[in-house]
């Protein structure tokens, strides 16, 4: 799974850190069920950085934990678990929010007409052109029409890809190349 570019992508935003030293840590975790020493020990991190990653997993519901109490020494012990379920469906979810936010560009997109400045970059919808007189709020120079049509093309073959292609991540593979 952590050679999947979208579970890692997924994972660093989760954890909020681009070292390798979290990534060691959750491929720890993928492995199977360790407490947090063990991770410590094996990647040899800091025990305090170890809990810090795996509460960010927690918290995202990337991992899961049992507590026991050793009868002895009346500790807690907590036995860590990855949830790759979890991360296949965050995916699949951001996939799906995706899909509707360019749908929504693509409405706009079509249901307007845009001005564009001839000084600078500043682009407005009709309304906002006219309210300003065609004269761009930016630099007061005159707007004139602009052809949205290639933005359209654009935003109409990348809602395409995703729509065609999907995502559907094969977690057994990825794992067992691990």
């Amino acid at each position: 799974m952590i050679n999947d570019p979208l579970a890692l992508e997924l994972i660093h935003e989760v954890i909020d850190e681009e070292d390798e030293a979290s990534i060691s840590i959750v491929e720890c975790l993928i492995k199977g069920k360790v407490t947090d020493e063990e991770i410590a020990e094996s990647t040899e991190i800091r025990l305090n950085i170890v809990r810090r990653v795996l509460y960010k997993l927690y918290d995202a519901g990337l991992a899961s934990y049992k507590r026991s109490k050793d009868p002895e020494t009346q500790w807690y012990t907590y036995t860590w678990k990855f949830e790759p379920s979890r991360v296949k469906h965050m995916i699949n979810r951001r996939h799906e929010e995706i899909i509707a936010e360019l749908k929504n560009i693509l409405d706009y997109e079509e249901n307007n007409m845009f001005f564009a400045c001839k000084n600078n970059d500043h682009r407005c919808s009709f309304e906002e052109a006219s309210e300003n007189g065609f004269i761009c709020p930016k630099c007061n120079g005159e707007m004139e029409y602009m052809d949205n049509t290639p933005v359209i093309r654009q935003i109409k073959e990348e809602l395409n890809i995703y729509e065609s292609y999907g995502f559907e991540v094969d977690f057994q593979t990825a794992e067992s190349n691990s």
